[in-house]
């Protein structure tokens, strides 16, 4: 359409003439009356030329781009592995209608402690970054990582639970965690490696369990028992639970490679494996035979334990096993009575795993009370981490998270070393 046809055009055209013809009396009233007409009808002309133009350039700048979303997301950083979260390829199912934005964080671990503040994180970037009227649901999932493998089928993580000397509750530690893992939704297994002091078949409530054999590509293979979720093999499933074990180190290394190689495990995410206590042959025959992705130590705070911990997490750090320390747990820190669950006595000493922690650089996991409810619920076959109510299930949940995050990182470090 040409100007001279457009009837607003007309409209100004006969303005202006109307104007000629005015007296000179008015013609200055008259100048400022038609000035405002012609201003008038040139806004409508611009209006009604550019509003669909207008429309058209909004209806662009509200469209939500994929592009967008992940330039968006780079600004959040995972904590642990001081890398953004495109850049680790933690962001998948970015999906984009209008306004309403949905996308799936991937983490290295459904244990992760860090799940909350990472998911707030990722709706805050994107209400700040590209419009605060975005509508953002996100799918917080995990795919647990493994560095390398394992010797085992289908496990991605072996993690062992170490002491340096006996009665410190490793094995109480070791159920728990286990547990732990598995109320994140993990899959988990534990192996009961106290060949001479089996106590898993007691803490599930299983003395008088076996295993099954089961046939699997052409091979025989023992099926581990499955008992609040997680799998289980101890050698106390294959021995009379009121008879010693006097097996010489050979017998003994040739047991506990049969719990890991001709087990069917499936498919795990974690692995745990209660070791005896001490440094001995079981210790080198897992490490040496398997690839550890890491240990955690348990101890209590009184120095008799603490040296003996400290002989333990050498023994790890040695060239020919090497294998990273996960961290410490300090077992019955203090004691707390059911009547008084404020008051803590602090009877076998104070805050001795965690100075050894700082000494040796390596992180601490937690302390765990000695609350009478743990041993009797052990006793019980139903470990106390079931028990969702009890303060204590939530401290051995805590631990476990740290866990998972420690072979997290472990495992994204050793990743970045091949990579050099």
């Amino acid at each position: 359409m040409h100007w001279h046809q457009c009837s607003s055009y007309s409209l100004l055209t006969r303005s202006t003439l109307r104007w000629i013809t005015l007296s000179s009396a008015s013609r200055k009233e008259g100048e400022k009356v038609v000035s405002q007409r012609a201003l008038h009808h040139h806004f409508i002309i611009h209006m009604t030329l550019f509003a669909p133009l207008l429309g058209i350039f909004a209806l662009i700048m509200a469209i939500i781009t994929k592009e967008q979303i992940l330039q968006a997301l780079g600004n959040v950083e995972e904590p642990d592995l001081k890398k953004d979260l495109v850049t680790l390829n933690m962001i998948q199912d970015v999906h984009i209608e209008g306004m309403k934005v949905s996308f799936s964080v991937i983490l290295t671990t459904p244990a992760c402690p860090l799940k909350a503040m990472i998911e707030n994180a990722c709706r805050n970037a994107i209400l700040h970054f590209i419009s605060k009227e975005a509508e953002v649901h996100i799918n917080m999932t995990s795919r647990v990582t493994s560095q390398k493998n394992t010797g085992v089928p289908g496990v991605k993580n072996i993690i062992a639970v170490a002491s340096g000397k006996g009665g410190v509750g490793k094995s109480t530690v070791a159920v728990n965690l286990a547990l732990g893992l598995a109320k994140t939704g993990a899959k988990v297994g534990l192996i009961d490696a106290d060949i001479y002091g089996p106590s898993i078949p007691i803490m599930f409530g299983l003395e008088n369990a076996r295993p099954k054999a089961s046939q699997v590509d052409g091979k025989t293979r023992i099926e581990p028992i499955k008992k609040y979720g997680v799998k289980l093999l101890s050698i106390g499933f294959f021995t009379d639970p009121n008879q010693p074990v006097p097996w010489r180190g050979p017998m003994v290394s040739t047991a506990v490679k049969q719990l890991f190689n001709d087990a069917d495990w499936g498919e795990l995410d974690y692995l745990v494996v209660d070791l005896p206590p001490g440094t001995g042959d079981i210790h080198i025959t897992v490490t040496q035979s398997f690839p550890v992705t890491g240990a955690v130590i348990v101890t209590t705070p009184q120095n008799v334990a603490l040296a003996d911990a400290k002989k333990g997490i050498g023994m790890f750090m040695m060239n020919a096993i090497n294998v990273p320390v996960l961290g410490i747990v300090e077992n019955m820190s203090y004691f707390t009575p059911a009547e008084l669950p404020e008051n803590k006595y602090y009877i076998f000493g104070q805050g001795g795993g965690k100075k050894l922690a700082d000494q040796l650089e390596v992180p601490f996991l937690g302390e765990i009370p000695l609350v009478k409810s743990i041993s009797d619920s052990g006793d019980a076959g139903t470990p106390i981490v079931l028990d969702e109510d009890n303060i204590m299930a939530k401290a051995f949940v805590g631990m476990a998270k740290k866990v998972a995050q420690q072979v997290a990182i472990c495992n994204a470090n050793a990743i970045n070393v091949e990579k050099l």
